[in-house]
């Protein structure tokens, strides 16, 4: 594979130290990304109780609907559609007082 990648760029008219070079920069950056990595701590400290002590007491678990509220509206009386279009629509001033 890396006479291949040597090999193209060479083959167009490009040095292969161009290459060479980008590979040692990300090389250089990987391995400096994962020294700083090696330094940070393993876990962060917990404010309250921790979750997978079993003795630690936790609230009930209780049960809400998410459709509580709801209520069936069928079957619902045919009306005619210009009924319930003049139901729906808004008040000219007129009609109003």
């Amino acid at each position: 594979m890396s006479s291949q990648l040597s090999g193209k760029p060479a083959s167009i008219g490009v040095g292969g130290c161009r290459l060479t070079a980008h590979l040692r920069i990300g090389a250089t950056l990987f391995a400096l990304a994962a020294a700083v990595s090696a330094c940070m701590p393993q876990s962060a400290r917990l404010a309250a109780a921790d979750p997978s002590d079993p003795a630690v007491r936790v609230k009930g678990v209780e049960y809400r609907s998410t459709i509580a509220p709801y209520s069936s509206l069928r079957p619902a009386a045919p009306t005619s559609w210009r009924e319930r279009n003049e139901n729906v629509t808004p008040k000219t001033k007129q009609e109003s007082q």
